[in-house]
């Protein structure tokens, strides 16, 4: 079945969204977390934008479609997964690691979807694909690749890796997952949750008795990252899930990346070398390959929504 050209559209324009947007959050969350502690930081991020989307989105569309026990049920399951393990985790572990190594490490998570689907959901990857999953790992890891006398810290790359296998598997259950059938307000209960259980890890860890100055700079990146990083990326990543390839989507790993080096070079004078320019190209080259349609199964092109199933 072929794709309606607006599909496509709105497709390329919520990709464009996620790559763009979602790259620059890794500035915003250094200058976030500089005066606000981490959890505390994800806790009111993700609480204060579950907040504004739940209400904005509660009151539109299909009001038939309200939350019960069992979408709150699979919202809590997928918010857990993605917001304290996946995307706090990277913020934590970015302590004890450098970005380049942290980077390296979450751009397996394409690679952990295409295992985790082909293995739950059996679906398949063109060898075009393939060959470009293996291409935009080989680029990340060529513009992450740690240079000079850089340590690993052990524990740091575990929550990595922790985090990336519970980015991808929260990804993949969402698309199947019993939610509401309205992205804005499926994403908006798992952002309540996931804000919901970073509140208690950070009182317990106590970060709300440890802060003695906000600075202005972290306020207005904390109302970056809510805005545009959660609730206008992240309800076009949850879109995205539900009507293109996991493949496609999964794009967004290797060219985050991309826009973080240069966002660094343009405000924190980063310098990019010769090594970032093809790493770069790698990348971009990666994307095109990934996103060409397999041959194969061309319903792949449009995944089926599973609330009607």
């Amino acid at each position: 079945m072929a794709r309606h050209p607006l599909t496509g559209a709105k497709v390329w324009l919520a990709l464009l969204v996620v790559y763009v947007v979602w790259g620059s959050t890794y500035l915003g969350i250094l200058l976030a977390i500089r005066t606000i502690p981490v959890f505390m930081m994800g806790a009111l991020r993700f609480l204060i934008a579950g907040a504004l989307l739940y209400a904005w989105s509660i009151r539109r569309g299909d009001r038939s479609d309200r939350p019960g026990r069992k979408q709150w049920l699979a919202a809590a399951f997928v918010g857990a997964l993605l917001f304290p393990i996946g995307n706090t985790g990277v913020a934590w572990a970015e302590q004890h690691v450098s970005t380049g190594v942290a980077s390296l490490v979450i751009a397996t998570m394409p690679l952990w979807m295409a295992l985790f689907d082909r293995i739950g959901y059996g679906q398949r990857l063109g060898r075009i694909a393939i060959v470009g999953l293996g291409i935009g790992f080989a680029g990340a890891a060529l513009l992450a690749a740690p240079t000079g006398s850089d340590r690993v810290d052990i524990a740091g790359i575990v929550v990595l890796l922790v985090s990336a296998i519970g980015w991808a598997i929260g990804s993949l259950y969402s698309r199947r997952a019993p939610l509401p059938r309205r992205p804005g307000v499926s994403s908006s209960m798992q952002m309540l949750v996931g804000g919901a259980i970073l509140t208690l890890v950070a009182a317990g860890h106590g970060d709300f008795s440890s802060v003695h100055h906000v600075s202005t700079e972290s306020i207005l990146a904390l109302g970056y990252l809510v805005i545009f990083g959660s609730i206008l990326a992240f309800s076009a990543y949850a879109w995205l899930l539900r009507v293109a390839r996991t493949s496609l989507v999964s794009t967004y790993a290797y060219v985050n990346p991309l826009v973080a080096v240069f966002l660094g070079w343009g405000f924190e004078n980063e310098t990019i070398s010769a090594r970032t320019l093809i790493a770069g190209a790698l990348i971009l080259g990666a994307v095109a390959l990934i996103v060409t349609p397999p041959r194969e199964a061309p319903r792949e092109t449009l995944a089926v929504p599973a609330r009607g199933r």
